[in-house]
């Protein structure tokens, strides 16, 4: 690998194009070679952007493995539709590329399965770009559960609480995949930016590990409602069935006795939310009002709720995580309050020293995984459902 990291990007849609201009094209020592969208016209408008950035066009096409087949790329960023990622993940680890995937669901255990034993065979770190372990909330919480400070862990919640309606109506206007996803399936199907940060928290495939689970959907009726407010009841899209249950809430047991909490939440009205909740023997923190209860430090009979809630930051001083610290100082760059640079930059260094990512494969397939899984359950009313050991029981001792 030269001095300067060559990348390829498959997926220019929003989230593509996004992480193209904002982040990877502001990186000093990365360069973008090639562009791949199955959309033409995408792919020429992020060449666009590259050229205008870098002062020269890259390669652009519409089928991605001309991009895996350019010997000097040494990393793929794969920001395609949720089906298209593990297919590209394997075969970039067969290509020798380091891999970069943004955040999704399965659509079978098979599939977690392939993923593991294309790095098993190749051993080409593939990572999982879950940008809200990079939080600085989820840090700082990390970092007060390694000192202790809520005592021994117990319980974790979280959420994709977002409202997408918009997004979702108007899939076929702006070719977005999340549309078919809700029409066709009834899962958890955006599991990560919770599971993420709760598997840091609970050391999953680090000592610990998700072992089964059990999920429930509500009845569909939000999506259909704002779509017939909208596009109007004799719309083609009103008149088509919604298998996405509006509220998913899953249950996940460990193999150390801590449960997990999870629930989809993104066809109703809301304000946006990941409820990050970590519960434990001397304390609690709850993203939702940004507070910590710390036993002995707060009375549960007498304590000021009022004037306690947003009391987060008066543990910053002392428990803010020194990634953020160091980055405050530097200045927040990027994306979503700054976790798009903190992950790309993690990224790109294990490329840059051809080590390990901080996100591995395992931790995909884990994390990935849950989508299929809770698609089993509710489809048998809620049954147990077993969680795959990806490790093979190298969680033991990772």
């Amino acid at each position: 690998m030269g001095e300067r990291i060559k990348t390829g990007i498959i997926g220019l849609g929003g989230r593509g194009m996004g992480l193209l201009t904002q982040i990877i094209l502001k990186m000093p020592d990365v360069e973008v070679a090639a562009v791949c969208d199955l959309y033409a016209d995408r792919g020429e408008q992020a060449a666009d952007q590259v050229e205008k950035a870098q002062g020269y066009r890259p390669v652009v096409t519409t089928d991605y493995t001309e991009v895996l087949a350019i010997a000097e790329i040494d990393a793929i960023v794969i920001s395609a539709s949720w089906a298209a990622h593990m297919d590209i993940a394997i075969a970039s680890m067969e290509a020798g590329k380091y891999v970069a995937s943004e955040v999704g669901g399965a659509y079978s255990v098979q599939e977690c399965w392939r993923l593991v034993e294309a790095y098993e065979r190749t051993k080409v770190p593939c990572m999982m770009m879950e940008n809200c372990c990079y939080g600085r909330e989820e840090l700082m919480v990390l970092n007060m559960v390694k000192h202790g400070v809520f005592g021994e862990i117990v319980h974790c919640a979280g959420g994709y609480h977002h409202d997408l309606r918009d997004e979702i109506a108007y899939g076929s206007e702006n070719r977005h995949y999340r549309l078919n996803n809700y029409i066709h399936r009834n899962c958890e199907n955006y599991p990560t930016h919770e599971i993420g940060p709760i598997a840091r928290v609970l050391g999953i495939n680090h000592g610990n590990r998700m072992v089964s689970l059990v999920s429930m959907a509500s009845k569909a009726k939000g999506l259909q409602e704002y779509i017939k407010r909208e596009k109007g009841e004799h719309s083609e899209l009103a008149k088509t069935d919604i298998m996405q249950g509006d509220i998913v809430t899953t249950i996940i047991k460990c193999a150390h006795g801590e449960t997990i909490t999870i629930t989809l939440d993104t066809t109703l009205p809301r304000y946006y939310s990941r409820g990050f909740t970590v519960r434990g023997t001397k304390g609690m923190y709850a993203e939702e009002n940004l507070s910590i209860y710390i036993d002995g430090m707060h009375d549960q009979h007498h304590f000021d709720w009022k004037g306690q809630w947003g009391n987060v930051e008066g543990f910053r001083e002392k428990y803010d995580h020194p990634l953020w610290k160091k980055y405050i100082e530097e200045g927040v760059k990027g994306g979503h309050g700054g976790m798009d640079w903190l992950v790309f930059e993690d990224f790109f260094d294990s490329v840059r020293k051809r080590t390990q990512t901080p996100i591995d494969v395992y931790d995909m397939a884990s994390w990935m995984c849950i989508s299929a899984l809770s698609e089993d359950s509710i489809a048998m009313g809620g049954h147990p459902v077993a969680i795959p050991d990806f490790t093979n029981g190298k969680w033991m001792n990772r």
